[in-house]
């Protein structure tokens, strides 16, 4: 069996970032896939699956509301809580993928009110979200993104 991509890349030299994870086309159709990288891997300082859930319903529901919103195919957590994956169709840059990716992350930190999804018939665990823990991570996360650097966006060997 073939090794995937993300299982070669050295997660011991990653960094908290955004990455280029994969450029996939089928059909004339290209999907290329983020990797957004919140936490440095094997540290220790994992998401809660508490937070990670919270940024998930805000930030599909942020990216679902964006003006790329046609754009986006999936975004979702990674199963080792070091970050989400989101995946766009087309042509996207770096760029354009960090300022819709800051800008989530930006809503997450102002949201105030109900978390969308929130209730029992919107979701498996509805119970298990919680505003306070997603804005805490948002914030530390900001801090990364306000530094990026677009050289940066790729896995180094």
């Amino acid at each position: 069996m073939e090794k995937i991509a993300s299982f070669q890349v050295d997660h011991d030299k990653l960094e908290r970032g955004i990455y280029v994870s994969r450029i996939d086309e089928y059909g004339g159709v290209k999907a290329v896939t983020f990797d957004i990288r919140m936490k440095k891997p094997n540290m220790g300082d994992y998401l809660t699956t508490t937070s990670a859930h919270t940024i998930e319903h805000l930030g599909a529901t942020y990216l679902r509301s964006s003006d790329i919103k046609d754009r986006v195919v999936y975004f979702g957590p990674m199963g080792c809580r070091t970050g989400f994956y989101v995946i766009f169709f087309g042509d996207i840059t770096v760029e354009e993928a960090a300022k819709v990716i800051t800008g989530m992350f930006e809503f997450i930190l102002s949201f105030e009110g109900d978390i969308p999804g929130a209730k029992r018939e919107e979701c498996g665990n509805y119970e298990d979200l919680e505003l306070s823990c997603a804005k805490e991570e948002a914030e530390k996360y900001l801090e990364v993104l306000h530094n990026l650097t677009y050289e940066t966006m790729h896995y180094q060997g």
